[in-house]
């Protein structure tokens, strides 16, 4: 892969961006592509599963975010990523808003209270900067629901419009060639939720797949990236993340039951763009930047 191309990813929170595109991301720095991740928030309202750093809860110390971004820094090493940001840094910072309709959700410094437009300004300048071929982030109901995924896909996407407006901003405009969202296969929901069965366990509680938001119809699965070769960087870069991701959860479960096929392909929907390039057996796309080289 020629080293000019550029691919920007928009989350939420800390671990987001391991466990929805580690395997994408690691992959794509091997071949020399130049990754960004931008951090909507520090992630200050998530649960604390190590008891020993109980205390950093928000209703406690309210230290998880400070935690959060050693636990990201570490993830990012592991993956090559050497570009990851928080969005607004230095100067503006939006800080967990929670899950839905949680008092949490009020507050006026979180980031479901913040103004699309000075979001989205804020991500203008990563884009005019940076310049990315490629921008993956979440579908409209930010996956599952959670506030902050849903406003990180709204920023991402409004960031990507005023991009290309001349009148907006400072710095040179740019045009993403193509935008993906983040997707699960039902099919794939599926395999997970009876392979957890078969060893006594669950799959976050689901019975079938449609228990699950972010499961959607295999139909709506444009490209898929076949990151096996990178499961293993990918499996240490969530373990990075231990406030969040417990050793003895589905994850880790899912991945001694399924191995490489569960966290080595990720999958996405192309909102913008053609579907370009060699195609699988399901016609879907193998390489984000199809078409674009």
């Amino acid at each position: 892969m020629a080293k000019s191309a550029r691919l920007l990813l928009v989350h939420a929170h800390p671990d987001d961006e391991t466990i929805n595109n580690g395997a994408t991301m690691a992959k794509y720095v091997a071949e020399g592509a130049f990754v960004t991740l931008v951090t909507c928030t520090r992630g200050e309202e998530g649960e604390v599963l190590l008891p020993e750093l109980s205390n950093l809860a928000s209703a406690i110390d309210d230290g998880l975010g400070k935690h959060r971004e050693l636990e990201l820094a570490e993830a990012m090493r592991i993956l090559g990523v050497s570009d990851f940001r928080f969005l607004g840094a230095p100067n503006i910072s939006w800080r967990d808003s929670g899950m839905m309709e949680t008092e949490s959700n009020n507050r006026p410094d979180v980031f479901w209270q913040a103004n699309l437009d000075l979001a989205a300004g804020e991500l203008v300048k990563i884009i005019r900067e940076v310049k990315p071929e490629v921008m993956v982030t979440y579908d409209e109901i930010g996956g599952y629901g959670h506030p902050d995924h849903i406003q990180a896909h709204r920023v991402a996407m409004r960031a990507a419009e005023l991009a290309i407006d001349e009148s907006f901003g400072e710095g040179e405009i740019w045009e993403i060639s193509k935008i993906y969202w983040n997707t699960i296969p039902i099919s794939l929901i599926e395999e997970g939720i009876s392979a957890m069965k078969e060893v006594g366990s669950d799959f976050f509680g689901a019975e079938k797949a449609e228990d699950l938001p972010f499961a959607k119809p295999d139909g709506l699965v444009t490209t898929v990236i076949n990151g096996e070769a990178f499961v293993e960087k990918k499996m240490a870069a969530m373990k990075a993340h231990a406030t969040q991701i417990a050793l003895d959860g589905p994850f880790f479960a899912l991945s001694n039951k399924l191995g490489l096929k569960v966290w080595g392909q990720e999958f996405y929907t192309l909102v913008k763009g053609i579907k370009a390039g060699t195609l699988d057996a399901n016609g879907r796309e193998t390489d984000l930047f199809a078409g674009l080289r």
